[in-house]
């Protein structure tokens, strides 16, 4: 069974259709995967061989009576920030390691109506906290191109596990970066949709009005057919947008000519690593080749993104995990004198550092005599990004970046400095201020590892990035590369 690690999902559903391959034997192939490289890369927080294998049975059957949706009987890996009734969600958390879920959320319920496979529960940063899926109360995860290097973060265990070929695509959230940052770092395809296009219910709440859902996968058609799935307006989230659904795919094959891409100067930040510059600017040059009209662009406000973003989700944050008190589910400190005690103690030994870090600058932030300066001001300095970008897409129809200023570095370099950790985000963050979709497209090699390509739209563009994206693809072959595992 050697060879399927690396299928893509229009190939993989190929294989099913015409039963070369059945998905129990692209299951067993990625969980024989999963026991070769699994002690090295340690992308999973949880596996389920038993239910994957049951629900590939039921896929296989799915696949025979001609009722197979396009990613029935595909293996997937889920963020464990995504609840799945059941099974444990601990978003890679000591107060939540034993907590397992009465319902599922919506986007991963309706890969399940696909009839996909679920292999297992991906690792990420506490909570979705952090840029290198070094703050996981469980492990470290460890980059597929160099074990030594980070995956990025926080979706590390999702990019990860696509990248060594554990599973087929897995389901990541992005609330400054999340999907995109370890996408670059890994060298696979990540999007984050537009604000309010994929239901955030199930989602175990960070930012509420950054989060977003998104696809992690091997090339850009396979991203639009996972985004396919999930997209869909959902009551029982009232930020989901009320919007007919669409065929992502439709948007492929279009090519680039005509479209006006706009190169943002801000992003090209001082300190950013040179063969990460050259490899964006050679993309960028690749797009020009291809037939689209590079502009020179400006977002000024852009330098304020990173103190802006460090208000908002903090705040949001504090508000969010005041939850976690002890009481009605999740770790729960017993040896206390009184309530309070009780919850102070289970709040101090439940999360770890970085929430703890980011509980105390939110609690701060929003407190009295503090939040005028630095909550209501930030919510300002948010609509003058928004109105930043508004502007230059009235020139432009997509702009072109760099994902990261860097590639991935190496495991514990950043994780005593919080604030170099957090200026991994640099590029990443302006999106998710303004509610815009993004993605990470692989652009090349700097130090043997990737580097990504940011595209950013405006409000529900999606089309046009997933058509600029999938066009690119189609010149180079960065994203056919795979780690020597």
């Amino acid at each position: 069974m050697a060879g399927f690690e690396y299928l893509t999902l229009v190939q993989a559903r190929d294989r099913l259709d015409r039963r070369d391959v059945s998905s129990v034997e692209l299951t067993l192939a990625c969980l024989d995967r999963i026991n070769q490289v699994e002690d090295r890369i340690k992308s999973f927080v949880t596996l389920t061989p038993d239910l994957a294998l049951k629900r590939a049975q039921e896929a296989d059957r799915l696949i025979a009576s001609g009722a197979a949706g396009p990613l029935t009987g595909i293996p997937v890996q889920i963020k464990d920030v995504m609840c799945t009734e059941g099974i444990r969600t601990t978003c890679s958390s000591r107060m939540l390691e034993t907590f397992v879920p009465v319902y599922t959320a919506t986007a991963v319920e309706k890969l399940f109506e696909q009839g996909v496979v679920l292999l297992g529960k991906g690792n990420m940063d506490e909570f979705a906290m952090g840029s290198s899926t070094e703050n996981s109360a469980f492990f470290p995860t460890h980059n597929p191109w160099n074990v030594d290097r980070v995956p990025g973060g926080s979706s590390g265990g999702a990019a990860a596990s696509v990248a060594a070929g554990e599973a087929l695509f897995a389901l990541g959230s992005d609330t400054g970066g999340s999907i995109r940052q370890p996408a670059s770092f890994c060298g696979v395809v990540g999007l984050k949709p537009t604000y309010g296009l994929v239901s955030r219910f199930g989602l175990v709440a960070f930012a509420s009005s950054l989060d977003q859902i998104g696809p992690v996968t091997r090339d850009v058609a396979d991203c639009a057919l996972v985004l396919n799935a999930i997209v869909g307006h959902d009551p029982r989230d009232a930020t989901s947008l009320p919007l007919t659904k669409k065929d992502y795919t439709q948007a492929l094959g279009s090519g680039v000519e005509g479209l006006n891409l706009g190169v943002p100067e801000e992003y090209f930040v001082e300190g950013m690593e040179e063969g990460t510059r050259r490899a964006v600017e050679a993309a960028i040059k690749a797009l020009e080749r291809m037939g689209a009209t590079i502009k020179q662009v400006s977002l000024p406000t852009t330098k304020y993104a990173l103190a802006c973003y460090y208000i908002i989700a903090p705040s949001e944050c504090s508000a969010n995990l005041a939850r976690y008190d002890g009481v009605k589910y999740g770790y729960s400190h017993q040896d206390a004198n009184n309530m309070w005690d009780g919850m102070e103690k289970t709040r101090q030994h439940g999360f770890g550092p970085e929430v703890r870090r980011r509980i105390m600058l939110g609690a701060y932030a929003l407190s009295s005599g503090y939040y005028d300066a630095y909550y209501l001001k930030a919510q300002q300095v948010r609509t003058l990004i928004r109105e930043d970008f508004a502007r230059v897409f009235e020139q432009v129809d997509v702009l072109v970046a760099p994902v990261a200023p860097t590639v991935a570095f190496p495991l514990g370099e950043k994780t005593d400095d919080p604030v170099q950790m957090y200026l991994s985000d640099v590029c990443t963050l302006p999106p998710n201020i303004a509610g815009l979709p993004a993605m990470s497209v692989p652009c090349g090699f700097d130090q043997g590892l990737p580097v990504g390509l940011q595209l950013i739209g405006p409000h529900l563009s999606e089309e046009t990035l997933l058509r600029v994206a999938y066009a690119y693809q189609q010149e180079t072959d960065w994203h056919l590369a795979t780690p020597e595992l």
